[in-house]
């Protein structure tokens, strides 16, 4: 079996008990870090009436951050097929084959 570690983490100054695998630690009280950070700032810069509203900002930071290197992701992939396929033509070309 498994060991399994009891941690606590505080986010917007609530705390949340966790029960994980002791791989993940680092990473969730990283992420939680840069949750309150974020939370943080946006208290200080917008008028925001409750930490719910904070949360749902951060979520979508994180959420948008994700799906911008998703997209990124995915045209650097495109160019690079149409480089090989630049370099496989004249690979093809050079060789006289098709």
């Amino acid at each position: 079996m498994e060991e399994k570690l009891k941690i606590k983490l505080s986010i917007a100054d609530r705390v949340y008990p966790l029960t994980i695998d002791p791989r993940q630690e680092e990473g969730l009280r990283k992420a939680a870090k840069n949750i309150d950070n974020l939370a943080k700032k946006f208290e200080q810069n917008y008028a925001v009436r409750d930490k719910q509203d904070v949360l749902a900002m951060c979520a979508l930071q994180f959420a948008s951050k994700i799906e911008q290197s998703g997209i990124n992701e995915s045209e650097s992939i495109k160019e690079a097929k149409e480089r090989l396929r630049a370099l496989e033509g004249s690979v093809h070309a050079h060789l006289g084959t098709e």
